[in-house]
Order: C-alpha cells, then structure tokens, then sequence
C-alpha cells in the first residue's frame, strides 16, 4: 500500500504563515499526497506552489464549527473556487443536526454540491463524527448521499474526539460505494491510517503526514 495517496497533507493552524506553506507544498510535493488542505488565504499561492505537480489543493469552509449562515459558506466557496481550490471540506450546520432540522441540512449541502459541481470540482462534507450518536451519523448519510458529494468526512481536527474506525466503518455501511471517506482528526501513527483504510476510508486528513509514510509516530498539529 502505497499510503502517501491516501492523504490530505494538512495544516489549518490559525497562525498558518506563508512558511508554514511553502514547507506543506514541498513535502505534498515530495511524497505525492494527493491534495494539501490549507485555510482559504493560502489557496492562490499553493495552486502556484504545486502547478507543476498532480498534488490537488483542497480547503475549508464554515470552518470549524458550521455554524455560520449558509449565505456565508456559499460566498466562501465561490471565492475559494476562483481562487483555484481543487476540493472543498464543509462543515455541516451541527446545530441544524441536533434540531432536527433536516430541511436545512439537504438545502445548504445541496447548493454547495452544485456550485462546486458546476466547476468540476469535488466537495467534502465534515460532519464532526466523533461528536455524534451513530444514529446521528446515519442521519447524515441518508440526507446527504443522494445529493451527489464527493467525499463524507469524519472530523475537523478540532473537536475532542477525531477519526475512529468504528465511524469509518458506519458509514462505508449506509453510504452507497460511489460516496467516499474521508478520515481525519487524530491521525498521528501508519498503523492507525492503515487501520482506517482497511475500515473503508478512502482520504486521511494528516498533518503528521511525513511521519505516518516513514512509519513513525508524529504529532497531529491541525
């Protein structure tokens, strides 16, 4: 198994600098992860950063929490698709989740997976699954499969629970196989990426990423 494919070579400290970028870009570079993820500023220079590569750019938005208004996260995609990001991580509205809310739930992931559609580009919805019941994470797959995304992912990082196989494995169940996962949060060591492939998922969210591929164990510094 070739595991640098598999990973989202990630940084998305608030402090993020331009150095702090120039490094990710030149190790996704070096080990052929297949995409970086990076806050919203960065999207311009990363696209020039890995022109010459294969390595995607993804970012966030509604980034951590989702909470911000659905006006909002569309503007942040519109503008980081001009920007040139290859891939958007979404945040669903959790507080929308809790409420019961299933109308608004289909209705901001619809209009995000079209507007990203419309460009070509793929779009993951994080659904924080380390903070949900599972009935809460079925939910999410049934709302959300037959809107067409790209990717469903596990977690933001942020939260006090990340990626676990349990959830991987939950939703590789109730999500149809043209639906993929992405893990992330918590990632630190090869042998709980590996872990997490063989449960189903498709990406990891590293930012140990360097060590995960040396077979190390590294400190996950979303």
């Amino acid at each position: 198994m070739q595991i640098s494919t598999f990973i989202d070579h990630t940084i998305l400290k608030p402090v993020t600098t331009n150095a702090d970028i120039e490094k990710l870009c030149l190790e996704a570079a070096e080990y052929n992860f297949a995409a970086v993820c990076v806050p919203p500023p960065f999207v311009k220079r990363c696209k020039v950063l890995l022109e010459p590569t294969s390595v995607k750019v993804a970012t966030v938005i509604g980034f951590p929490f989702g909470y911000s208004a659905t006006e909002s996260k569309l503007a942040e995609t519109i503008l980081a698709l001009v920007d040139g990001a290859d891939e958007i991580d979404m945040v669903i509205n959790l507080v929308a989740l809790r409420m019961h809310d299933e109308a608004y739930l289909q209705n901001e992931v619809s209009l995000l997976t079209n507007t990203v559609h419309q460009k070509n580009k793929l779009i993951k919805v994080i659904i924080e699954s380390g903070i949900l019941s599972d009935d809460e994470i079925t939910t999410c797959c049934r709302l959300f499969a037959p809107l067409g995304i790209d990717f469903m992912k596990t977690s933001t990082g942020y939260a006090e629970k990340g990626a676990s196989v349990e959830a991987v494995q939950l939703m590789r169940k109730h999500l149809p196989l043209n639906i993929k996962i992405k893990a992330s949060g918590g990632i630190r060591t090869y042998e709980f990426a590996k872990k997490l492939i063989e449960a189903g998922a498709d990406r990891l969210g590293c930012s140990a990423s360097v060590a995960i591929v040396k077979g190390e164990s590294g400190i996950d510094n979303y």
